[in-house]
This record gives structure tokens, C-alpha cells and sequence, in this order.
């Protein structure tokens, strides 16, 4: 190969290498002016917030001060206005006991002089040697007996010291002396221990290490979430916030726990600032949740979230669903067979199709196998038949609650007569009690005991005593009417009481066998 291909070639391969250098410099230099960039906007906001900071502790700072001012002549005021008033006292008080005295020395005077003339008439006589003299002397005996002198009190009505008058403010100087700026208030401790759960209700208890009289008000902060412990970084619900509390403790009512838990924090304000949060508490708020599932809903029942509407068309629409479609329904999806009761948990059997025929029923979504749970139905009292109870998975869709051995219910009868009964097996026993507008309905699983109260008074309106087989499911049925159901309620205090005192003895409300 001659010398001009070799030079050739080395110029290709040098003027590659500084080609590839330059690119390598000029991206390298991209980079760096791209940081230096973001540098000097990160500087240059930087800039603008030590800017504002400086504004806001220019307006701050004139703000406290004049605050401080205000302060001060607010206690100049009070002093005033007290030394005002303590003046005016004196000068009552020295006015009243002048009035007193200077009337004690006019009589004192008045009765003196009336003495003297009486003591000069008297001695006149004495030296008197006529007779007729003194018999007249005699007969003006008693008037010298009632003169004036001898009703005087010799002590004065008022007294001349008005020590008790001063004041000594030795103590408060030395209070406004020891005056400081207000201290930011310490940070309270939440008593998990002393904090209380019942009948959908959190009492909150805190503490503080020191007693501080600055403190004004607490504020109390809490909201729900599904997990234990300290608060996670994004949570899905908002902190709900309580200000105003003047004690060391506050309960919340009217709670509905459609989550597990609720997280609490505190913190202590004074006039002029407030502290820091307390370290969060999460307290265990467990009730029973469900919703009710349409897809088993009767086709004349129109069901929204927790609320059940009769819809006299619905049937006529009924359209014929293929077995395909009975499989893919989302009461058969593997995402709810894996749940188990009390959380969301299938509620139909394989290839059972929603309730049909008279059965106007719908279920809950959630099943029960163990525990004690509580809710509540509110039902139109002009619906001219409704139910509510449990049933067993094996319930048929062409079943109706109460009328087999899957299920107990109380039924309302509004149609020739209005009547109350409790169901069961196909059995029925009239009950005597007022028909109330809302039912709650009480489960203890692994006693066997479902119990029907008036929701309001609390009032026991039926108990069945059953072993259930197996898991029950809520549910509900009505037919020209409509209902509602109220769920994340606790076991309430009273429900639990009664339970307690009927335990072990025999009712007229025993079970329909």
C-alpha cells in the first residue's frame, strides 16, 4: 500500500478521533450547562423564598410588636381602671365615716350644753334657802333625770384607721417581672390505654408530662384507615379535625367504622401558638360491613349500594341468560370466592341464578362464620310485605325467607291485616310487640342466637336459638316497599347487657322449631 493510502487513512482515523472527542465534550458540556441551569433556578427561587421570608419576618415581627403593645396597654387599663376604683372606695369610705362622726360630735355638743344649763339650774337651787325655790326645783327634778347626756354612747360610730384600705403588690411586681414571651406548648401523649370504644363512639384521652396553665385549647385530629399502626404517607382518607376542646379527653359520636381502624392525633395551643402533634394512636374501630349484592337481587327489586327499591316492571324485562353468562357473573369470580367472612366473601352457590318467582329477596355480599355483629334495616312501614334475617348459602332461589329450614327472618304482613311474625322452617309465631320503623338485627355465630330489636328503645323483639350449619348470609326481601340498611354499627352496650342477662334462661321468645 503506497504512503498517500496510509495518510490517507491516518487523516480518516485522526479526524474521526477528534470528531468523536468533540462530541464527546459537546455532550458532556450539554450536560453540565444542563445542571448549572437547573442550578441557578434552584438557586434563584432560593433567593426569591429568603426574599419572601425576609418580608414575612419584617410584617411578623412589626405585628408581634404591636401585639405586645396592645398587651401592655390592655394591663395599663386594668391598673388604671383598678386604681380608679380603689380611689373611689377611699373616698366613699371617708365620706361615710365623716358623715358619722361629725353627727356624733353635733349631738355630743347639743347634749353637753343641755347638761350645763341643768347643772347651773340645779346648783342655783341648792344654794337657794327659800322654800318655794326649791319645791320648784323639786318638781323640775325629772327633767335633769332625762337629759340628753345620760342617752349618749361615749363611743364613736366610725373608726379613724383606714389601714385596711392599702394594698401591698409586692407579689404581683415580682409576677411582672417573671413575665416571658408564651412557650410553644408541649406535646400531649394519647392514653391508648384509658381511650374507649362502644356503641360507635371513640373517647380520646390525653396527658401532658407538665401541667401548663397557658394552655388555651386542644386540637384533636383523627380519620379512618384499613391497617395498624402509624400513619402511612398517602393515605385514602382526609384528617377530620376538632378544635376547641377545653379538656384533656373527647368523644366522638355518631361514627359510622366502615374501616377497621381510626387514627387519632393531639396537640396543645396557647393564645399564641400552637405545638406539635402528638405521636398518632391507631385504635381499633371493628364493625360489620357489607353491601348488598345485586346480582342476587329479584328482578322487581332495584338495589342501589345499601338501598332497596320494588320496581313493579323489573320482571318484565327479565331477559334469559345463558349458562356462560350464569359462570362469568360476579358472584363467581375467583376474586370473591378468596374472601372470607366477616370481609367480602361469595354469597351464591355454583350455578344458582339470582332470586326468582315470589322469592322478592336479595343478599348481603358478606358472610358470617363466626363472631358478633350488629345492623340495622329501615324499611317503609307501607311496604305490603318485607323481612329481614339470615339464610344459608343452600337458600333456593325460588325460596322464600323463612319458609324453609335456610333461613329465619321477621316478616311484616301489610296486606289484609297488618301482622309481625318471626319465621322459620315454614313455621310462624306471631309477635305481640309495636311494629318500630327501624329493626336491628343481632348474631352471635358461635351461639347460635339471632336476636330482632326495635332499633331505637333497644327493646327485644325476637330471639331464634339455632346451631347454624354453616355460614349465613344477610338477607332481605320486600315486595311493594322499600328499605335501607345501615351497617359499620358495633354490638351496642345495651344489646350486649340483655344478651347477657337472657343467657341461659328460658323466653317466651324462644325459637320457632
Amino acid at each position: 500500500m503506497s504512503c498517500e493510502v496510509y495518510f490517507d487513512l491516518y487523516k480518516d482515523i485522526v479526524f474521526a478521533i477528534i470528531t468523536s472527542d468533540h462530541l464527546y465534550h459537546q455532550e458532556s458540556l450539554l450536560k453540565i450547562t444542563h445542571t448549572l441551569t437547573m442550578k441557578n433556578e434552584e438557586i434563584s427561587n432560593f433567593v426569591c423564598t429568603l426574599k419572601q421570608s425576609l418580608d414575612n419576618l419584617e410584617a411578623n415581627s412589626t405585628r408581634v410588636q404591636e401585639d405586645l403593645q396592645a398587651e401592655f396597654t390592655t394591663l395599663q387599663s386594668v391598673l388604671d381602671e383598678m386604681k380608679d376604683n380603689m380611689l373611689t372606695r377611699i373616698k366613699q369610705e371617708r365620706a361615710t365615716r365623716t358623715y358619722e362622726l361629725q353627727s356624733q360630735v353635733t349631738a355630743c355638743s347639743k347634749a353637753l350644753e343641755s347638761s350645763e344649763e341643768l347643772l347651773e339650774l340645779a346648783n342655783q337651787t341648792l344654794c337657794s334657802s327659800e322654800t318655794d325655790g326649791f319645791s320648784q326645783v323639786k318638781e323640775n327634778l325629772p327633767l335633769v333625770t332625762m337629759a340628753p347626756a345620760f342617752r349618749l354612747s361615749l363611743k364613736a360610730k366610725a373608726s379613724d384607721n383606714m389601714s385596711h384600705l392599702m394594698v401591698d403588690f409586692s407579689q404581683e411586681r415580682e409576677l411582672l417581672k417573671s413575665l416571658k414571651f408564651l412557650p410553644v406548648p408541649a406535646t400531649p401523649e394519647i392514653q391508648v390505654s384509658e381511650c374507649q370504644v362502644c356503641d360507635n363512639t371513640v373517647t380520646v384521652v390525653w396527658t401532658l408530662a407538665e401541667p401548663d396553665s397557658k394552655i388555651d385549647h386542644y386540637i384533636l385530629e383523627h380519620r379512618r384507615t384499613n391497617h395498624e399502626g402509624p400513619p402511612r404517607i398517602r393515605e385514602d382518607y382526609p384528617w377530620m379535625v376538632v378544635e376547641g376542646i377545653r379538656e384533656m379527653e373527647h368523644t366522638i359520636t355518631g361514627l359510622r367504622f366502615d374501616t377497621r381502624y381510626m387514627t387519632f392525633r393531639v396537640r396543645a395551643c396557647n393564645k399564641a401558638v400552637a405545638g406539635d402533634f402528638s405521636e398518632p394512636v391507631t385504635i381499633e374501630t371493628h364493625a360489620f360491613t357489607f353491601k348488598l349484592d345485586a346480582a342476587s337481587a329479584h328482578q322487581n327489586l332495584k338495589v342501589e349500594d345499601l338501598s332497596v327499591e320494588w320496581d313493579s316492571s323489573g320482571g318484565k324485562v327479565q331477559e334469559i341468560r345463558k349458562e356462560k353468562n350464569r359462570i362469568n357473573s360476579p358472584l363467581h369470580s375467583p376474586a370473591r370466592s378468596a374472601l372470607a367472612s366477616p370481609k367480602r366473601g361469595p354469597t351464591a352457590r355454583p350455578g344458582r341464578d339470582r332470586f326468582t318467582a315470589e322469592s322478592y329477596t336479595v343478599l348481603a355480599d358478606t358472610m358470617i362464620d363466626a363472631g358478633q355483629h350488629y345492623w340495622e334495616v329501615r324499611f317503609d312501614k307501607e311496604s305490603k310485605a318485607f323481612a329481614v334475617g339470615v339464610a344459608l348459602r343452600s337458600l333456593g332461589r325460588f325460596d322464600q325467607l323463612g319458609k324453609s329450614s335456610a333461613s329465619w327472618c321477621i316478616h311484616l304482613n301489610n296486606w289484609l291485616q297488618q301482622s309481625l311474625t318471626a319465621k322459620h322452617n315454614n313455621k310462624a309465631r306471631t309477635l305481640d310487640c309495636q311494629i318500630p320503623s327501624t329493626i336491628g338485627v343481632y348474631i352471635h355465630y358461635e351461639e347460635g342466637l339471632l336476636s330482632f330489636y326495635n332499633a331505637k328503645t333497644k327493646q327485644l323483639m325476637h330471639t331464634f336459638k339455632s346451631k347454624f350449619p354453616q355460614p349465613v348470609i344477610p338477607a332481605f326481601m320486600v315486595w311493594n316497599g322499600s328499605f335501607s340498611v345501615v351497617t359499620g354499627l358495633q354490638v351496642p352496650s345495651m344489646v350486649q347487657s340483655g344478651q347477657r342477662r337472657n343467657s341461659g334462661t328460658s323466653s317466651s321468645n324462644a325459637s320457632v322449631n
